[in-house]
């Protein structure tokens, strides 16, 4: 068919698009942008003809409003964003509005991306701009894909010689997939059934040829027996909706190969093992007050005839489907025992059925309630129609964009982020080694940082650095659960790996000074040099901040503290420089001293649990604010601090009394080499000892030692002393300390 006799049909269609000023606009515009372009002649008749082949479909088969068919015909020709400023001006937003959806689709397609994921789906739509361009899209694909199928249908060999490279063999076999997966699907969502099934048949012919007609010819030899039957099972029904002064037309309609071909893989079967290869269908002319009750009263009148099963039943009537899809589906036990699908629904149903958006446009009333881009696509037809549509479409987009994004990497794939996921979120939903290594992205060729947050349809390419680590400032970068728990399981292992660096580094240079390290000495070192987490001490130690020599003198000091090798190891000094330094025996502000004795009354104290006192320790008080006065041994790690801090709050104390009248927990570390027996002979040991009460002993074990630590009750530092003493002549214990 010609261009001028394809004219005259559409513009029998749309006769108010084709005449007077609209026309003459309309064609000014399409000439005007025609010449501007580089498109030789025969391919803007090429390009023209096939526009308006698609605006037919979209007039007769969708029933889109003029702006759409005029929005279709221009696009062929307009390829440049900035031409839409032009159009905007003389034709209106709308148009303007649909162009611009168009052009970005085209654009995305261009991209190279994988056309067969649902995130290909989510992001056509959302690139779509106005809803009228998905429809557009799938009038264009329906258009293609007929002519693809006169290409089939004809001869093998004139196919051959008569294919040219816009339809070539490539060509088909991708428009067969997109078709299929991409286009079929949203016209199944907007309700176009009739463009759905057609799509899916001549992708099946297209991609499985074999299949397609053998299906086909089955149906093609059988058609006689299968016409025959569906008289015979009609004949009675036809009679008693007649006597019940129903008023109804009965359609007998085959399923779509198609159809037939995916019950044959899901149920395993040949195609004599579908039993459900047709329907029928009753469409009942009704006033639309009485259309669900004389659709259950056909309903009635069929399963009295025959027998239905439950399983089978579809109410659409009740509740109808989000894309407005109405009807009521029964399978009944008919005549030889054969199943058949019956179909009620009224002449309203029926058209808004078969013809979707065009009977919409007729019937209102159809809304979705979902969000997100199903109820996008089932609302489709409300925006259609007059009045708010433009609104309409505004708040499903808000809502369609406010959940999720899409990027694209360099090759086309598509990775879906929530909304505001930055550069570094990207990287990581890549791989974790490209978010480790990450250190920036070329976001649409322009560098981009760590923290810049993408949109849908950004093209990312990630910038690595071998040396580059995970920081933990990125944990302020990223959005994502899978980047926060990237990023933290490698900054873990790095806190880890330093960790274990530093402790080399120490073991090294206590073993060159021959000092055996002591992890419970070493700890309080750590806590007297200040840190409260010892991973910054080790880190420090690692970044070569803090002098190992240092660090092993304050360990020494410990360790003879620990062990009394500190009492009258005072420097030697001439007697010129002799300064007498009376701050160990002159505690507190006052020359009183507060006298402990286990029959005190009256006065408010308790043992510091930093230290855990007992009968005998050197102690001395300090004043709290609500708790009395808080006993501590004058070699706690806190003395220090307590002192220089709050010295106006310290007294003097000491133990008066006789002790073994009251027992102190007291806390024992104990260190050794984890043979076999160790812990039997520590515990045969302190059971012997009738005045050592256990509080408690838990041992770990690691790298062929083990670490004690036991809770006893001790009357005093004689006792306990006795108890170290007796611990440590143990085979294989190291070391034991307070």
């Amino acid at each position: 068919m010609n261009i001028i006799s394809l004219y005259k049909s559409l513009r029998a269609l749309q006769a108010p698009t084709f005449q007077g000023k609209n026309y003459r606009q309309l064609r000014q515009h399409i000439e005007r942008m025609a010449a501007a372009s580089n498109i030789r002649p025969d391919e803007q008749r090429a390009q023209l003809l096939q526009a308006i082949e698609t605006a037919i479909i979209v007039s007769r088969e969708i029933g889109m409003s003029p702006e759409g068919i005029k929005a279709c015909l221009i696009a062929p020709f307009c390829t440049n964003p900035a031409q839409l400023d032009d159009l905007r001006r003389t034709m209106g937003d709308r148009i303007a509005t649909i162009l611009d959806g168009i052009i970005s689709v085209q654009q995305l397609y261009q991209r190279n991306t994988s056309i067969q994921t649902d995130n290909f789906r989510n992001l056509l739509v959302s690139f779509a701009k106005d809803m009228r361009v998905i429809l557009l899209m799938i009038a264009s694909c329906t258009n293609i894909m007929r002519k693809i199928s006169d290409i089939c249908s004809q001869d093998k060999e004139k196919h051959e010689a008569d294919t040219t490279p816009e339809y070539s063999h490539e060509f088909m076999e991708r428009m067969a997939g997109e078709a299929s997966f991409l286009y079929a699907p949203l016209a199944h969502k907007l309700g176009l059934y009739k463009i759905k099934s057609e799509l899916e048949d001549i992708s099946l012919k297209i991609l499985e040829h074999d299949a397609y007609y053998h299906i086909k010819e089955k149906l093609n030899s059988t058609k006689v027996a299968r016409d025959k039957y569906i008289d015979n099972f009609i004949a009675p029904i036809e009679q008693k909706l007649r006597e019940q002064g129903l008023t109804f037309h009965i359609k007998g309609r085959t399923k779509s190969i198609h159809s037939i071909w995916q019950k044959m893989k899901k149920q395993k079967c040949d195609f004599e093992g579908v039993y459900d290869l047709f329907a029928i269908r009753i469409i009942l002319s009704s006033p639309l007050s009485k259309e669900k009750a004389q659709c259950w009263q056909a309903y009635s009148i069929i399963t009295d005839m025959y027998q239905p099963n439950p399983r089978r039943l579809r109410d659409w009537l009740s509740i109808p489907k989000s894309n407005g899809y109405e009807s009521l589906h029964i399978t009944v036990l008919g005549p030889e025992q054969k199943w058949v699908e019956v179909q009620i629904r009224t002449e309203r149903m029926d058209d808004i059925a078969e013809h979707g958006l065009a009977a919409h446009w007729r019937y209102k009333g159809v809304k979705g309630g979902e969000r997100g881009i199903d109820s996008w696509l089932s609302s489709i037809r409300t925006a259609l129609e007059e009045g708010d549509s433009m609104q309409m479409m505004d708040q499903f987009k808000t809502d369609l964009q406010s959940d999720e994004i899409y990027i694209f990497t360099p090759k086309g794939d598509l990775h879906k982020l929530i909304a505001g996921a930055t550069v570094l979120d990207f990287a990581y939903s890549i791989h974790t080694s490209i978010g480790d290594h990450c250190t920036g992205a070329i976001v649409n060729d322009k560098n981009a940082p760590l923290r810049q947050r993408l949109v849908s349809g950004d093209q990312v390419t990630i910038i690595t650095a071998a040396n580059q680590t995970p920081k933990a400032a990125w944990l302020d970068y990223v959005v994502t659960g899978r980047a926060k728990s990237k990023i933290r399981q490698a900054l873990n292992e790095i806190q880890t790996k330093a960790v274990s660096l530093a402790k080399e580094i120490l073991e090294r240079k206590f073993h060159n000074r021959k000092i055996e390290l002591n992890g419970n000495y070493l700890n309080t070192v750590i806590k007297k040099m200040g840190y409260k987490d010892p991973n910054e001490f080790y880190r420090r130690v690692v970044d070569d901040q803090l002098d190992i020599n240092h660090i092993i003198e304050q360990y020494q000091l410990v360790v003879k503290r620990d062990l009394g090798e500190l009492e009258n190891t005072a420097p030697l000094h001439k007697a010129d420089e002799f300064v007498w330094d009376n701050s160990s025996r002159d505690e507190g502000t006052s020359g009183e001293e507060l006298v402990i004795d286990r029959n005190i009354k009256g006065l408010d104290y308790t043992l510091a649990k930093c230290c855990s006192p007992i009968y005998g320790d050197n102690i001395f008080g300090f004043v709290t604010i609500n708790n009395g006065i808080r006993i501590h041994r004058t070699n706690c790690p806190n003395a220090a601090a307590l002192r220089e801090r709050y010295g106006y709050r310290i007294v003097k104390a000491r133990w008066a009394g006789e002790s073994g009248k009251g027992t102190y927990p007291i806390v024992l570390h104990i260190v050794g080499n984890d043979d076999l027996g160790v812990v039997n002979n520590i515990s045969s040991i302190l059971s012997k000892d009738e005045k050592v009460n256990i509080r408690s002993f838990s041992i770990d074990s690691h790298d062929g030692l083990f670490e004690g630590t036991l809770t006893i009750m001790l009357a005093d530092t004689h006792q306990l002393d006795s108890i170290i003493k007796k611990l440590r002549t143990v085979k294989g214990v190291k070391n034991v300390t307070r």
